[in-house]
């Protein structure tokens, strides 16, 4: 099979643009490219042959034909999966995935490594048919070093054997069946292929030094008027000789300019590597916080004697001091942070696509949160560098932890490979601003007392420098250790001690049954999302709720309520419901009910931000009477109907508790005064409209109609604003919605869509896992829309699957994917198949298609000419009988 080396045009200007601004920033393999240094990465995610299940043949060895396999790209998550995939519907076992490609000539004299930012399960990875790499859970990467395996002027092909399914010798350790999330499989993250010169910045994960390898970033003495950075940097020499270089550090601001360089000259012995460590003391820094998330930039650079850049690469770093200051509370920036952090708990996966999200996708995940008002995130388990991308960029604190869950093996080789995970957990994620505290502990784990002291030992070897603080479960084994704790008892509050609420808000009957008003599926509609909002909010009932968070003494610092996001289980046949917005991330009450817990205050924040208001309520003839409303203003007025009554709201100023309480007006909805005005033809007078106001000004509204009757379908990407990338992986979410001819959406509908696709996308998923045709619910219909590898135009159109003349017309949405910037390496034939496996576009010309939509607009407004005689009579019969 020939084979064809590929780069795609990385341009200088791209890369300049893309730090001019953090929106979105996506590291390559633990860094950011510069150009000039020698050292560049190039993403291998397009075009692997892919076989679901394990085979007798040696599939690793080069020259094994896997040409009837599937061909796909990463992040690939085995399978497409229904919107309920809970309760063990996905695939546990091996699955094989091999790629071909033929090295270029600009590759040859670089180191060569391979880096998988995360494999699920037991790994192995094969070049050439010998293998190079095992590996051990499913959430750190798995590196090797290939420089000496790769065959030149010559196909090359990577094969890796993945394996999920249930294993009690590493973390997490339990079986799914038996386990609160899943083990979704495959090399469901990015893989990368760095090369650079041999005289090189080492990868920290690879090297498996103490505190070290790769580059460390940490501060000292953080304040408004300075702060120090210091800075440690491990090269490695595997050229021919001793090797005299300098690296050189430079601060610079976003917009580039250099504040401070230092420079450390460093002799490296061959086969050897050495440190350099340096410092600087910024004035006035520019300090990162949730409400200020400054991020500098930090170029790192390796000189020759002759003084040539022979390695280097950007980081971004936020320059901050967290402390837990006991019965002070938390400190951040060397003063007392105000009021309560709180934020939630997140699982990585997604509607369909399991835990194999694009970037994009890591990224909306946070800008979502954020927008919300949330500012720290509670992870799980060491989360996709995505992520913690965006939540350095977004303002958002990340609670990082080593997986687990109510689940201990006496064998020691468990112990030793969470301790293994704990260290590189540490490894990958220290130089982040967003970085809170770590979670080396297990979660609700009973185990052995000396496993708490180790782990807490490890965290302070790894990081042996301020505001570096590890934490644990109170009243867990070892907790004395320990000077953050974990799941506060109030009664037993110590006064060396700082607390963290790391869970809140679930509300079940019992652990088998699991009913609860905190878990609400969006489609259950109105009422149960109402509730939901009220138990996370302040309910009639006692619970630990936002309202008691917040009234809790300041040794309790703060909270992560459960869940951000609908989620799926192993344990039990139902998904986790209590998320505030559903898998595909389209939002429920509660979610608008957090966000009105921001500040009211205009930032700079990329994130939503400022005064919000949200009525919600529906205007069903099901709706409650009392009209909720959501909103951080000092005031609110609701007016019922145009010239009709106002109801006004005024929070009081000296309460305590959480920042803005939900509204409600009472009794100011009833269906029967809606219907009068709507036989009187008064439609249009027919609204709720809710302003904010502060200081006595109108600073933000929100207005309601009654839904009329379903009329077309309107489409939306949802997608914050962030380009569709043409490279092959990337997805966006296209919201088809039911509307009357107002716009209004029409919650109460039951219709079923089909989505189609022409152009330069594919949709992800089918009849056979629910989603296209998919049911509406609650007004809108989502859909996964994948980018191919070549930009373009790409149309969307959504009809019912069963249209009718009466029937809501079909909409259509077009978008438009970006060129990829990033080099990729894949093979030509491959790509081909690709093609050959896309979605192919409907038969109809689009000429024609234009054609029967315009005579289907002309019979719909012919039928509803008609549908008028209709209603006259229905008014004219109905008059003294139903009124």
């Amino acid at each position: 099979m020939k084979s064809f080396y590929i780069i795609a045009l990385f341009l200088v200007c791209a890369f300049s643009s893309l730090f001019a601004t953090d929106y979105p920033a996506f590291s390559t393999g633990g860094f950011y490219e510069l150009p000039g240094t020698g050292r560049k990465a190039y993403s291998m995610n397009m075009a692997w042959r892919f076989l679901k299940g394990d085979s007798e043949a040696q599939v690793w060895n080069k020259d094994f034909d896997d040409s009837a396999w599937e061909v796909v790209s990463l992040p690939h998550g085995i399978e497409y999966l229904p919107i309920e995939a809970s309760g063990c519907a996905n695939y546990q076992g091996v699955v094989w995935y091999r790629k071909h490609f033929t090295p270029s000539d600009e590759l040859k004299g670089k180191r060569l490594f391979l880096h998988f930012e995360a494999i699920m399960g037991k790994s192995e990875v094969y070049l050439n048919g010998k293998l190079i790499k095992k590996h051990y859970g499913g959430f750190l990467p798995v590196i090797a070093d290939i420089t000496d395996g790769i065959e030149w002027d010559s196909e090359n092909v990577i094969a890796v054997k993945a394996d999920n399914s249930d294993d009690p010798t590493y973390p997490v350790g339990k079986p799914q069946s038996l386990l609160d999330y899943t083990y979704f499989g495959g090399i469901y993250r990015d893989c990368w292929l760095i090369a650079h010169n041999d005289v090189f910045i080492t990868n920290a994960n690879y090297e498996n030094e103490v505190a070290g390898g790769g580059l460390f970033i940490s501060y000292d003495r953080v304040s408004e008027e300075s702060a120090i950075i210091n800075l440690k940097a491990h090269i490695r020499n595997q050229s021919s000789k001793r090797q005299k270089i300098t690296i050189e550090f430079q601060l610079k601001e976003k917009e580039g300019n250099t504040v401070l360089t230092t420079a450390k000259s460093l002799t490296v012995q061959r086969g050897k590597a050495n440190y350099a460590v340096s410092s600087m003391k910024v004035d006035a820094p520019k300090l990162w916080s949730p409400e200020t998330p400054y991020l500098y930039y930090l170029d790192i650079l390796v000189k020759d004697a002759s003084g040539q850049t022979i390695d280097g690469y950007r980081q971004r770093l936020g320059i901050r001091s967290i402390e837990f200051k006991q019965t002070e509370g938390l400190w951040l920036n060397g003063k007392p942070y105000e009021g309560k952090i709180m934020g939630t708990n997140r699982h990585q996966d997604f509607a369909v696509l399991g835990n194999a999200l694009p970037n994009s996708l890591q990224w909306r995940d946070a800008k979502k949160l954020r927008d919300a008002g949330l500012k720290v995130i509670r992870t799980h388990y060491v989360i996709d560098p995505a992520f913690m991308d965006a939540c350095d960029g977004l303002g958002l604190f990340a609670l990082v932890e080593v997986p687990g869950w109510q689940f201990w093996n006496d064998e020691p080789i468990f112990a030793e490979r969470i301790y293994s995970d704990i260290r590189n957990m540490i490894r990958i994620h220290r130089n982040h601003a967003s970085l809170f505290f770590w979670e080396p502990i297990l979660n609700e784990t009973r185990y052995p007392e000396y496993f708490a002291k180790n782990a807490l030992d490890i965290c302070n070897e790894e990081y042996p420098y301020p505001y570096s603080t590890a934490a644990c479960d109170h009243g867990a084994a070892g907790d004395s250790y320990y000077s953050l704790l974990l799941r506060p008892i109030d009664s037993k509050l110590s006064p060396d001690k700082t607390y963290f609420i790391r869970e809140w808000g679930d509300n079940v009957d019992d652990w088998n049954a699991q009913n609860s008003d905190s878990r609400v599926a969006r489609n259950w509609g109105e009422v149960p999302m109402l509730l939901q909002a009220a138990h996370y909010a302040n309910p009639d009932y006692p619970a630990l709720c936002y309202e008691t968070i917040c009234q809790k003494p300041r040794q309790i610092v703060g909270a992560c309520f459960w869940h951000s996001f609908d989620h799926q289980r192993g344990y039990h046949a139902d998904p986790f419901y209590g998320g505030i917005m559903d898998a595909f991330r389209q939002p429920k009450f509660s979610y608008y009910m957090f966000m009105s817990q921001r500040s009211p205050k205009k930032s700079d924040l990329i994130a939503d931000n400022g005064p919000m208001i949200y009525i919600a309520h529906e205007l069903t003839p099901f709706s409650p009477k009392d009209v909720t409303v959501y909103s951080n203003c000092d005031e609110v007025r609701l007016t019922v109907f145009k010239n009709g009554k106002t109801y006004t709201y005024k929070k009081a100023t000296d309460r305590k508790g959480m920042p803005s309480p939900v509204i409600t007006f009472a009794d100011v909805y009833h269906f029967m005064e809606w219907k009068a005005k709507a036989r009187a033809g008064k439609q249009d007078e027919a609204y709720l409209l809710a302003e904010g106001l502060i200081d006595g000004k109108v600073v933000a509204t929100h207005k309601r109609y009654p839904a009329g009757q379903p009329d077309h379908i309107v489409l939306r990407l949802d997608n914050e604003n962030v380009p569709l990338v043409a490279d092959g992986s990337d997805v966006a979410v296209v919201v088809a919605e039911v509307v009357d001819k107002r716009g209004t959406v029409k919650r109460l509908n039951n219709s079923i869509i089909r989505f189609q696709i022409e152009g330069e996308g594919r949709l992800l998923g089918d009849a056979s896992v629910g989603v296209n045709p998919i049911p509406v619910s609650w007004g809108s219909a989502p859909a996964l829309v994948q980018a191919t590898n070549r930009a373009g135009k790409i149309n969307i159109t959504a009809s019912l699957l069963v249209p009718g003349q009466a029937r809501p017309l079909e909409g259509t949405l077009e978008i438009e994917s970006v060129p990829d910037k990033q080099r990729q390496i894949f093979s030509a034939n491959e790509l081909e198949q690709i093609g050959r496996n896309r979605q192919e576009a409907q038969e109809s010309p689009s000429d024609l298609k234009e054609l029967m939509r315009e005579n289907a607009i002309l019979k719909k407004e012919l039928n509803q000419l008609k549908v008028k005689e209709v209603e006259q009579q229905q008014t004219q019969f109905g008059k003294g009988i139903n009124d």
